[in-house]
């Protein structure tokens, strides 16, 4: 469905991708991690016809993306991290001026407009201004623009930025209904959780290198020699925890002290040796798998939010 091949891309001095190789298959929910700065967004233009690469090339469904781009648009819906919408219009007026420029009309576009409004739960608020919207809604009527000519590809670059855990969820449910429909979608994100939740394989992406791709459990059995424990806080100790730095392979999360190591016995033991001297009160110890962002984090040296 999409075949990358050492896809390169330079802004003056600084190489923004660098023979960038990536397959993603038909109906595939595809992952690209990566902090600011490392080539997400620079990948999504490239795919999306917004910018052509120095070197490379890019196929979409066979169609060759550099001598095709008009025929490979047709299957590609993009949205992208701002939103592409006109406030001072309603949302169905906002999906009738670009399903006009999809070249949509009459009742098709009418009776798109109206489906894609009841399936992002807006069927009820379609004829209001989207300055009357919340954030999560904006992100559902921004996602719907991106639906209307039905593309066989969908490229979400950080769809769920600024919107609460309601609105994130409720997108969460309309992205899977998507993929049962055999979608292919690309998504890129700083939420892990979103990766986790969402995708099938997953790209690491930094300062323009693929650093590793697979499946989440593939990618986890990279750093399968270290286990990681959580030291669970109360909720005194969490509010008035330092943030002068620990030792390395220990950090802070929003439940406690997390810390990765290949021998069990002493990261415990290490763990609490470090909550006795801060004295922080433990409230359990669990043992968990490799998680993604500490798969990320070894990969890279970067929290994703650098």
């Amino acid at each position: 469905m999409i075949e990358i091949r050492n896809l390169s891309k330079h802004f003056g001095d600084v190489k923004a991708l660098k023979n960038i190789n990536l397959s993603v298959q038909q109906g595939e929910f595809f992952g690209l991690l990566g902090p600011n700065g490392a080539g997400k967004t620079t990948t999504v233009n490239i795919l999306s016809t917004l910018l052509k690469p120095d070197d490379g090339s890019v196929t979409l469904n066979g169609l060759d993306l550099l001598s095709d781009p008009r025929g490979a648009k047709r299957l590609l819906g993009v949205v992208p991290q701002e939103l592409a919408l006109y406030e001072e219009l309603s949302a169905a007026d906002n999906l009738h001026f670009w399903g006009k420029l999809y070249g949509m009309q009459g009742n098709s576009l009418k009776a798109r407009i109206r489906h894609l409004l009841e399936f992002m739960g807006l069927n009820d608020r379609g004829n209001d201004r989207l300055t009357t919207f919340s954030g999560g809604m904006k992100r559902r009527v921004n996602l719907a623009v991106a639906l209307l000519h039905d593309p066989v590809i969908l490229f979400l670059d950080e769809p769920t930025v600024g919107i609460d855990v309601q609105s994130r969820h409720r997108i969460y449910e309309i992205l899977g209904k998507l993929h049962q429909q055999d979608k292919t979608i690309v998504y890129t994100t700083h939420y892990l959780e979103e990766i986790e939740r969402l995708c099938e394989r997953v790209a690491i992406i930094d300062q323009g290198e693929i650093k590793a791709e697979g499946t989440l459990d593939s990618l986890r059995q990279l750093i399968q020699g270290d286990s990681e424990v959580l030291v669970m806080l109360d909720d005194i100790s969490l509010k008035t925890a330092p943030a002068d730095p620990l030792p390395a392979g220990v950090r802070l999360t929003d439940e406690g002290l997390l810390g990765s190591g290949d021998d069990v016995n002493d990261l415990v033991q290490k763990l609490v040796t470090i909550c006795s001297a801060r004295g922080w009160n433990i409230r359990d110890i669990e043992l968990k798998s490799a998680s993604l962002e500490t798969v990320f984090l070894q990969l890279t040296g970067k929290e994703l939010r650098d």
